[in-house]
């Protein structure tokens, strides 16, 4: 099936008992069993619900893989995966990520043993002279959270797997729509589903996609014994947040693209990160790996002090100020101080995440208006 066929219908069937075209919303914690151990295939739904394993065959699909594990948060997946290390092992990372990824590798896991290398990895070959018999796992996201960096998926893969690596792609920017890494060589996918995937902030979650079956096997003895798992009625707003998944995308891409020409050429931008542009660090890559370059553009004031910065970012009226990314409205976000606020300032600031920059997250409304309110804010 196509990427719209698989959105729509992947992982779903009409309900045995009654027909249903859409996934019941299966609202038990438990099931019968006809003596113990004889079951349908779920006991306690910790482990295994009927509309989250709908919502996990879906999503494998969408990343073309076999097995999907939904979580509670992205942070619970992310955990999921940390939790197959143990103390002494090293772990090669970018040096441009996420705030939430930065502080549970360093406030979390560090204190347990497990060392971090913050790299630049525009160019794979950056993370060889790291490597060495304790090093286990790789975790990338490209494009980078907030400055837009691309990360050459397949050839970092083509580095993990020649040292024996674990390779993770955080795929919450792009999205399964532009971007599918396990084709690239990935051993598991990650998402903050809470973003694109959902689509309507309205749910937080995570999930991990893999083609490993021992892979999925040791990560759903993690998500089970841990418990960071979903209910089914989060599940349900998500498989129908899929169904428009391949039309949001479209928009997003479409406004994204307009957003950014538009910044481009304005006086009070300095710098605007945004992969589409011919002059963007990568492009090419991005290019060959993406099927679009999304709806997210980071730019950086000219001239702005924090306090001047802080009067722009407030003055938006269309674009909410907030947290977060992704949904069918257009945000705008301070990293310095939202996001991004649990790396030091000096770590921050090396990768360009400065205390005038700020992370638009376009949405879908209509553009006229987006680049109106764009014009009023930053006069």
């Amino acid at each position: 099936m196509k990427f719209a066929t698989k959105a729509i219908h992947a992982g779903q069937e009409p309900d045995p008992t009654t027909g249903a075209v859409m996934t019941p919303i299966y609202q038990t914690s438990t099931y019968w069993q006809k003596s113990p151990g004889a079951h349908k295939g779920y006991e306690y739904s910790r482990g295994t619900n009927p509309t989250r394993k709908a919502l996990e065959d879906c999503l494998a699909a969408l990343e073309n893989c076999k097995y999907g594990l939904a979580f509670s948060s992205g942070m619970g997946a992310t955990d999921a995966v940390l939790r197959l290390l143990k103390p002494g092992d090293e772990v090669i990372t970018g040096n441009d990520l996420y705030g939430g990824s930065y502080r549970i590798f360093t406030k979390v896991y560090e204190k347990y043993g497990i060392k971090f290398h913050f790299l630049d990895l525009s160019k794979p070959e950056n993370m060889v002279p790291y490597i060495n018999e304790r090093t286990k796992l790789v975790w990338i996201e490209t494009p980078t959270n907030p400055t837009m960096r691309i990360i050459d998926i397949a050839g970092v893969a083509k580095i993990a797997k020649k040292h024996d690596l674990l390779l993770t792609v955080d795929n919450t920017f792009a999205s399964p729509y532009l971007q599918n890494p396990a084709d690239l060589g990935a051993d598991i996918v990650m998402h903050s589903v809470t973003k694109y995937i959902g689509g309507h902030s309205d749910v937080v979650m995570g999930a991990l996609l893999t083609n490993n079956e021992q892979l999925y096997k040791d990560l759903f003895f993690v998500y089970n014994a841990c418990g960071a798992t979903p209910g089914p009625q989060d599940s349900f707003l998500v498989l129908r947040g899929i169904k428009t998944l391949h039309l949001r995308m479209k928009a997003h891409c479409e406004n994204g693209e307009k957003v950014a020409h538009y910044l481009k050429k304005h006086p009070k931008i300095d710098k605007i990160y945004w992969p589409g542009f011919e002059d963007h660090p990568n492009h090419d890559i991005a290019k060959k790996q993406m099927r679009g370059f999304g709806g997210m553009v980071s730019i950086t004031l000219k001239d702005a002090d924090l306090e001047e910065t802080f009067r722009v970012a407030s003055r938006f009226k269309v674009f909410s100020l907030a947290e977060s990314l992704g949904g069918v409205e257009s945000l705008v976000n301070h990293p310095t101080t939202m996001t991004h606020g649990s790396i030091p300032k000096e770590e921050r600031e090396k990768v360009g995440v400065t205390d005038n920059l700020l992370r638009l997250s376009v949405g879908v409304e209509d553009i006229e208006d987006l680049l109106a309110d764009l014009e009023q804010a930053l006069s």
